[in-house]
């Protein structure tokens, strides 16, 4: 007996390098009404604090977008955009500081996140009372040095000299002054979304677990681990704050760790800021049906991510929740026990990314086709 489902809530990450949130939404719309033309669609496209965020939270809320010229991951002016919403910024560090800024040159032992502490100096000069940052995608692996000294923080050598640390000097670090930092961001709340709980250092840190990614080999991860480490080591010296061993300090090349010391930040989960913000909760009532997705489920999706994040809520809520994907790794097994009730990879034969990319929007269509097909034959 066929059903008619009256409501389906669509939340998914973009599928980096493919297809937007914003798109997958608009996709998955389309074919919803195709398969149940009464069914009320909610879109909420979001993202976990990398890629996207600021796009999401305008697409959630009223908003402005903010552009500014700013220093990239090498120090040459790149332009960049955040979201101010009244007296709160959101900022999107891969702005500045990201992966595709780096295209075809990427060098973790350079990249600065200097560009990201522009934006946020821009955004208090402009008011904002509340600045919260996106952390990820990131290029760099400088313990977020770069954005510090964009805000004011002093970075000396053994010698007294200054400079500005990335991630193959931050071993060199003998002195550190944040006070300038704390005069220009007083009476700011700040915060920082990231998707991931990693330690700044270690097997499970930033340089090991990000710096391939980022184009590390493995002599360079290990130097990258090193200097994270002195990193640790001057702040806590310097400053008297520990912050190796908080979860997600490890996110954007050790960048959690640095607002934190630096910034006074707090580190939140990307994602339950996003959906709390987007009233989630309040929308998926009497849903017969969450999609959600991202581009790669793997088990760094388990520590915080959309779907997991998505799928919590979702769970408590008691609606299904289908994952739609482009790739899947081994170990996700847990994803059910979240609240996930079915996970479908995108990819229709096997194929190479290089040429699956540019079908993912026939072929996200067509997997979401056959899922609502399922539905609607068998039911919730």
């Amino acid at each position: 007996m066929e059903i008619e489902m009256k409501k389906c809530l669509v939340i998914s990450d973009s599928f980096k390098g493919t297809l937007s949130s914003l798109e997958i939404c608009s996709l998955a719309e389309k074919e919803i009404k195709k398969i149940f033309p009464a069914c009320e669609v909610i879109n909420i496209p979001v993202a976990d604090g990398g890629e996207g965020t600021v796009e999401s939270f305008l697409s959630i809320l009223k908003g402005e977008k903010i552009s500014i010229d700013v220093k990239g991951p090498f120090f040459e002016t790149v332009h960049a955009y955040y979201g101010m919403f009244g007296k709160k910024a959101v900022i999107e560090m891969a702005q500045a500081a990201g992966l595709p800024l780096v295209e075809g040159k990427p060098d973790p032992l350079r990249a600065s996140t200097y560009g990201v502490g522009q934006m946020i100096d821009d955004a208090a000069k402009r008011g904002a009372k509340e600045i919260v940052i996106g952390l990820g995608g990131s290029a760099t692996n400088d313990g977020g040095c770069g954005c510090a000294a964009a805000l004011g923080v002093i970075f000396k050598d053994k010698e007294g000299k200054e400079f500005i640390p990335v991630g193959g000097s931050l071993d060199r670090i003998a002195e550190i002054d944040i006070s300038e930092a704390e005069r220009k961001l007083s009476g700011i709340k700040i915060s920082a979304m990231c998707d991931i709980d990693n330690p700044l250092y270690g097997k499970e840190g930033a340089a090991y677990v990000f710096g391939p990614q980022k184009g590390a080999d493995g002599k360079t991860v290990e130097l990258l681990d090193r200097n994270l480490v002195a990193l640790s080591e001057s702040i806590k010296r310097c400053l008297g704050k520990d912050v190796s061993g908080i979860p997600g300090s490890g996110a954007a090349g050790g960048m959690g760790a640095g607002v934190v010391a630096f910034l006074n930040a707090e580190l939140k989960p990307g994602i339950e800021a996003v959906l709390d913000m987007a009233e989630f909760s309040e929308k998926a009532q009497d849903a017969d049906l969450i999609i959600t997705g991202e581009g790669r489920l793997d088990t760094q999706t388990l520590r915080g991510k959309v779907i997991s994040g998505v799928s919590k809520r979702a769970k408590e809520l008691g609606i299904p929740v289908v994952a739609i994907v482009g790739a899947i790794e081994e170990g996700i097994e847990k994803i059910y026990d979240m609240g996930v009730s079915a996970v479908f990879s995108i990819n229709r034969r096997p194929m190479p990314f290089s040429e699956s990319r540019y079908k993912s929007k026939t072929f996200y269509e067509s997997t979401l086709e056959d899922v609502l097909r399922l539905v609607k034959a068998l039911g919730r």
